[in-house]
């Protein structure tokens, strides 16, 4: 309700100045209690999530405000990406909303203030809920599996788990890096980059794929032991939309990005089968958006852009939501319904 009455104020506000000030506000605010371990509590990749409901990258890239997002009722939260060197990201305006169409077009570009600002700052925290940490490349960097190795290094002692981005629209070429040669080559220099220190790293993969790369992919990511795919980033395919924005640059998430999310968790699931765990993200804005993936084959769900449309308390609703779908349908853990649509 408190949201309903600001919102028209924040929607008045540019949107990444609107963005600003919730963070600056998350600074401000009281740390709320962790969600506790309820019967929505699940074990991926080694790593216990009190829910299965995450925050996705995107919203804190700086790794400002990982505690207070967690407070918001998230079983899991993941910042960045944040590359080795800091970079100002592609130039404004580059952050729009559709709200005809409730989704968000962004062409951000990495911006964020580099690993090492990053982790000075997550050192200091209290070790406190599950923090994924999501990295990626610079935009003028010459070597791109090298930075991703830095990031890596960088992190492991900071996270729960890590995340390689490949598969945002917004860095030129960086996509590339899904193509066969290329991810067997990142995928190869990271698994022997790893040490026993080095926690969970699951790899974030792009919704505009065609035929067969499901099958590389997942592929790849055995070989290498990745132990998880996060699916999926914002979209350049444009469905019908509505809005004034529809035909800005950039990466679609939100409502239109749902269906394409979907299908693609489902082609992923078809291929991987239980062997590698997936999580589903796009177009999550209510509990039976996210039982909906769950079923079709994710382990744990993120969610951003609707927290622009429905406010604070959509991840402690999404929960409540599950726990009644998972009784109405017979379950008793989220495990049990992972894939059984």
């Amino acid at each position: 309700m408190l949201y309903r009455l600001a919102a028209p104020a924040l929607f008045a506000l540019d949107p990444e100045r609107a963005h600003r000030l919730t963070i600056a506000g998350l600074k401000l605010a009281p740390v709320l209690p962790l969600p506790a371990p309820g019967p929505l509590a699940t074990t991926v990749a080694g790593v216990a999530f009190a829910n299965p409901v995450g925050l996705a990258a995107g919203f804190d890239k700086d790794a400002e405000v990982p505690d207070a997002a967690m407070g918001l009722g998230f079983g899991f939260v993941e910042v960045g990406s944040i590359t080795p060197r800091p970079q100002a990201g592609n130039p404004k305006p580059r952050l729009f909303r559709l709200a005809a169409d409730r989704a968000v077009i962004n062409r951000m570009g990495f911006n964020n203030g580099g690993a090492e600002a990053a982790a000075t700052r997550l050192a200091k925290r209290e070790r406190r809920g599950v923090l994924g940490i999501n990295v990626g490349a610079n935009k003028d960097s010459a070597d791109r599996i090298a930075d991703y190795l830095n990031g890596i290094a960088t992190f492991a002692p900071l996270a729960d788990y890590l995340t390689v981005n490949v598969s945002s629209p917004n860095t030129p070429g960086l996509r590339d890096l899904q193509s066969e040669g290329e991810l067997a080559a990142l995928l190869s220099a990271i698994a022997g980059a790893r040490t026993a220190e080095t926690p969970p790293v699951f790899l974030k993969v792009a919704p505009d794929l065609a035929e067969g790369d499901h099958e590389r992919i997942v592929r790849a990511a055995l070989d290498n032991g990745i132990a998880g795919l996060i699916v999926s980033n914002t979209t350049v395919s444009r469905p019908h939309l509505r809005s004034v924005h529809a035909g800005e640059a950039g990466g679609l998430s939100g409502a239109p990005l749902r269906d394409l999310a979907l299908d693609q968790l489902r082609r992923f699931r078809s291929v991987a089968g239980s062997e590698l765990p997936l999580i589903g993200v796009g177009g999550i804005a209510s509990a039976e958006d996210a039982w909906a993936r769950i079923r079709a084959g994710a382990s744990l769900v993120q969610l951003y852009s609707a927290l622009v449309y429905e406010g604070p308390g959509l991840a402690r609703t999404i929960v409540r939501g599950l726990e009644r779908l998972m009784k109405r349908d017979g379950f008793v853990s989220i495990a049990d319904a992972v894939g059984t649509e």
